[in-house]
């Protein structure tokens, strides 16, 4: 049977694991590579900077309850340091040193279409989720869960939710792991791709924390409250989709 699959169509550290997953497809490559992103941005001059651009929350009370993606109540992201990696390998290699294989990269796209410094774009997004799916050979009802780039911002998580809606439809399962850790910029793409494989591996979506009352802008089934458990199904596509798979995360 095969492993679970996923699709990264974000930036930063998930362009580490694009760039591993196809560095570990069938060729003349590296059979094993790992790949991720490691942040450490806590100094006065980055808050300083974020703060000007008016990217941070400002709410005050409990530090734990700052975060908040998806809450009408949102005003900013809260800066984190952190790292995530993945090693990413040919599947004929994991299975021949008995890897425990977590799952297998589908397909990725990388897009750029910013056409602001901080704003989101809902188009760009939409355009790579959807290049994602066909570098996978999947369609939008394919996808059961997203893991969310959601940092709590007011614009970025709106423009996210409309993409995600639009690109996939309302029925995935969605969660906001930032709610819980903060926004490790540049090691939050590896960090969600581990959260995602965990909780299809275990098929359980982690609630997203801080999450009072939803923005009803956003059409999106967004978990709260308590941890969802869901039944992942394997894929069983044919020997020919399955080579569309770039690498086994081990």
């Amino acid at each position: 049977m095969s492993p679970r699959r996923f699709v990264l169509p974000r930036r930063s550290a998930r362009e580490s694991l694009q760039d591993g997953g196809r560095a570990s497809a069938p060729g003349p490559l590296c059979p094993l590579r790992g790949s991720g992103g490691t942040e450490a941005c806590l100094h006065p001059f980055m808050v300083a900077a974020f703060a000007q651009m008016k990217a941070l929350s400002r709410q005050e009370g409990d530090p734990a309850a700052v975060s908040r993606p998806f809450d009408a109540a949102r005003s900013g992201f809260v800066m984190a340091e952190g790292a995530a990696v993945l090693v990413l390998e040919r599947a004929g290699f994991a299975r021949a040193r008995g890897a425990r294989v977590h799952g297998a990269v589908a397909g990725a796209s990388v897009t750029s279409s910013a056409g602001h410094i901080s704003a989101s774009d809902t188009e760009g997004q939409v355009a790579a989720v959807r290049a994602a799916l066909r570098d996978a050979e999947l369609g939008p009802r394919d996808i059961g869960h997203v893991h969310a780039h959601a940092t709590s911002t007011p614009g970025g998580d709106l423009a996210e939710a409309d993409a995600i809606a639009k690109a996939l439809g309302e029925h995935p399962v969605v969660t906001a792991t930032k709610s819980m850790t903060g926004h490790m910029l540049g090691a939050s793409g590896a960090f969600g791709a581990m959260s995602a494989l965990l909780s299809l591996r275990h098929g359980v979506v982690p609630a997203t924390r801080n999450l009072d009352e939803l923005d009803p802008r956003v059409r999106l089934d967004v978990v709260s409250g308590e941890n969802r458990t869901r039944s992942f199904r394997r894929s069983r596509r044919p020997a020919r989709a399955q080579r569309k798979t770039r690498g086994a995360p081990t």
